[in-house]
């Protein structure tokens, strides 16, 4: 009966054969546990700067900002609505204006060579709101006097305020004293003058605002055309003529804004 005993166990068999003695491995042998001598890295290159990262917007001011236009949208409507339900409910009328008399006295217009115009105007306006809700406030108001489009004369009025439903008298004098004045106004004038009436254009300008109430209305520019306001001179092309508003009824006028 042979033992077992003390003798050598065969090797297994892994189905590869091993290699022989001093071959080299088919594939580069594993790096050793360190790179670096001294077991720590070099240190890092001065000249490299890590690029950097803006960090991104917190998010709550999204959040805000939506909550603010949530809110801010629906009052801006809010007061659109009820502003407009206001003008409605009011209705605002523009003022009613005519042109009640006029005069003119000293009236001389020199040679076709010198073109001066020397003339005093007396100019009475007829002022009416037609508002039953609103009162009118006016404010630097300015009228002119022209022939064609060359103005001859301006001056500034006075400002009022002017209660719903009432009826105003303004009085404006302007004074030409000797202004230049273009050779075709110096022969259309002296042409109208033969016929015995010349076509004067007035303008005013105006800043008005509506109120009613605690409730005023922002200021807009309101415009008054009185065109072909025609003035009678008895004396033809005599020096120093007087004249006066042709016809008993007053000239009316138009008022855009």
């Amino acid at each position: 009966m042979s033992s077992s005993i003390g003798s050598p166990k065969p090797p297994l068999a892994t189905g590869y054969p091993a290699p022989p003695a001093g071959a080299a491995y088919p594939y580069p042998a594993p790096p050793p546990q360190s790179y670096y001598p001294s077991g720590a890295p070099p240190p890092p290159n001065p000249h490299y700067y890590p690029p950097a990262y803006a960090p991104p917007p917190p998010r709550y001011n999204a959040v805000f900002l939506r909550r603010l236009l949530s809110i801010v949208v629906p009052l801006f409507v809010l007061f659109f609505v009820v502003v407009l339900i206001i003008w409605l409910a009011l209705r605002p009328r523009l003022p009613e204006v005519s042109v009640s008399s006029a005069a003119v006295s000293g009236f001389n217009l020199s040679a076709l060579q010198q073109q001066q115009l020397f003339a005093d105007f007396d100019l009475n306006f007829t002022i009416h709101n037609p508002n039953v809700k609103m009162g009118i406030y006016y404010d630097r108001l300015t009228a002119f006097v022209l022939y064609g489009s060359d103005t001859i004369s301006e001056t500034s009025l006075a400002p009022f305020y002017q209660a719903k439903g009432d009826t105003t008298a303004v009085r404006a004098r302007l004074v030409a004293a000797g202004g230049y004045v273009d050779s075709d106004v110096v022969k259309g004038i002296n042409s109208d003058r033969g016929d015995g009436a010349v076509g004067f254009n007035i303008r005013v300008w105006a800043w008005v605002r509506f109120r009613s109430g605690a409730w005023r209305t922002r200021w807009h520019v309101l415009e008054v055309y009185c065109d072909d306001v025609m003035i009678g001179f008895k004396n033809g092309t005599n020096a120093a003529a007087a004249g006066y508003l042709v016809g008993s009824t007053p000239k009316n006028c138009v008022a855009n804004l």
